[in-house]
């Protein structure tokens, strides 16, 4: 009865009825052999059991992004072997991922303890509380230095004995060497865009100046100025009417005297507005709002807030004539480093991370920060993560540079090491929360996801990413790394959301 079967459906049926049988039957070899790739050649489709589900695939179809620009590697934490894998080795954009390379090398080559200082020097002798010569305060890049911190220091200083200067207030900022070339890596400042602020080791409030906008009946509009910068007036160029808009800008300049107008209309039942810019450079920011600081708080300067102009590689702490460290009158400690950790990724702060990034260079604060200083040093740490040098590039600790790219295998791999590290909740607490908070508040808040994924996010004007983890429906942790690098990368962000979506689900 054999004989009537095709030749291929006799072999399916005797393996059916005796295994063995089929095994070694004569004809099992006969016919076509299967076909096999040429020696050194992968087969086309070795990896297809790794590739991201079919709906993932479509939806970047749907989006005009080809899959050759799409990065994807995920893997348990606790199993080498990837889930899904795609163009895994392939170099792409980080974005604002890279601060996830930034904050897990902090916490292991500074410590969770980790705390940057403001140094107040003061260079004279101290009677009935004048000094009599300047007053030196000594940047240490704490990007968190706010005025409000600063008016409590001030006040301080006045109830330790401080509250007359003879001389200037001179602001050191030297302990970061940037060259044109590092500040070239990424966009130009400009008022409007507060998130592409330089580095700086005296930053204050992170160079960011804050205007309220508040209409009152009859007409009348109040504005409110935070910080209060020495030598700037408000002006109200409001209008009454429909609509909420307003925009302030630097209007005029008149020797020292700066003018900034605030135009657009608003009404009673707009509320408050805030409107965020980034006036000047951190140093004429930080020079203004010192002296209206010093001030406020009831202290006397008999010269100027002034600049200390300089170059070398001196350091937070200062030495005298003797080549000895100075002990300075006081000293401010920012918030310990998860802390600042968790205003880096949780809402994607790039001074924050730039100012991190240059704190890593060797021998800070000893010697000023150099941000190929910090390179070297972060990709000596990468080696001791198992990763090569072409595996991942930093050279910002932002991701605001194009030059940051990294491999999706790569990026993955340290954080599958970093949930067992020492460091571990430290660093996932960082993160933003699907559903929950930072820059995750608004997305994933109904699927499987939402509470049990904790991604950085990345976004340029042709990239986006995810980096971090997702605790799956089964109870199982796989690190994820999925980055587009195209034109139409904004469009793909449903892709992305499907993949952890799918992950969490099914994972």
């Amino acid at each position: 009865m054999l004989c009537l079967f095709p030749r291929i459906l006799r072999c399916l049926l005797l393996a059916l009825l005796c295994p063995a049988a089929a095994m070694a039957y004569p004809g099992a070899d006969a016919g076509p052999k299967p076909w096999q790739p040429a020696r050194g050649k992968p087969a086309p489709l070795a990896g297809l059991k790794l590739l991201p589900p079919s709906h993932v695939l479509r939806l970047l179809q749907e989006a005009g992004v080809p899959s050759s620009h799409f990065g994807l590697y995920v893997r348990r934490v606790d199993q080498s072997r990837p889930l899904a894998a795609l163009n895994e080795e392939q170099p792409f954009v980080l974005a604002s991922t890279a601060k996830v390379v930034t904050t897990l090398a902090a916490l292991d080559l500074l410590g969770p303890g980790y705390q940057w200082t403001t140094h107040a020097f003061a260079k004279g002798e101290i009677v009935d509380g004048r000094l009599d010569g300047d007053l030196l305060i000594v940047g240490g890049g704490n990007a968190m230095l706010t005025s409000d911190a600063l008016r409590r220091w001030f006040v301080r200083l006045h109830e330790q004995g401080l509250r007359k200067i003879g001389g200037n207030i001179v602001l050191d900022r030297l302990a970061f060497t940037l060259s044109p070339e590092d500040l070239a890596r990424t966009p130009q400042p400009e008022p409007d865009r507060p998130h592409h602020a330089w580095p700086d080791a005296l930053a204050l409030d992170e160079g960011v100046l804050r205007v309220q906008v508040v209409a009152e009946p009859k007409g009348r509009v109040q504005l409110r100025m935070q910080p209060v910068l020495e030598g700037v007036q408000l002006v109200s160029a409001m209008a009454t009417g429909p609509g909420c808009e307003a925009h302030a800008q630097l209007a005029s300049k008149d020797g020292a005297a700066l003018t900034l107008k605030v135009v657009g209309t608003t009404s009673p039942a707009c509320g408050m507005q805030q409107l965020s810019l980034l006036p000047m450079t951190h140093a004429e920011f930080s020079a203004r709002a010192i002296a209206a600081l010093w001030a406020e708080t009831g202290g006397t300067l008999a010269g100027h807030v002034v600049e200390r102009h300089g170059a070398g590689e001196a350091g937070v702490l200062q030495r005298d004539a003797d080549g000895e460290f100075e002990l300075p009158y006081a000293v401010h400690s920012s918030e310990k480093l998860p802390i600042v950790l968790r205003e880096i990724n949780k809402h994607s702060n790039n001074l924050l991370a730039r100012n991190l990034w240059l704190t890593l260079s060797p021998e800070f604060p000893l010697r000023s920060a150099t941000a190929a200083g910090a390179g070297e040093r972060v990709q000596q740490w990468l080696r001791t993560q198992g990763l090569k040098a072409s595996d991942i590039e930093v050279d910002t600790g932002s991701g605001l540079s194009r030059t940051e790219r990294g491999k999706p295998r790569a990026l993955a791999q340290l954080l599958a090491r970093a949930w067992t590290g020492p460091h571990a909740r430290d660093f996932v607490d960082s993160l933003p929360i699907a559903g929950v908070d930072g820059t995750l508040a608004r997305r994933f808040q109904d699927g499987a996801a939402s509470g049990h994924a904790f991604l950085k996010t990345g976004s340029l004007l042709d990239a986006r990413a995810l980096a971090g983890y997702v605790k799956a429906r089964s109870g199982k942790v796989y690190a994820v790394a999925a980055m587009v690098n195209h034109a139409e990368a904004p469009a793909a962000t449903p892709a992305l959301d499907a993949l952890i979506e799918w992950l969490a689900e099914n994972g």
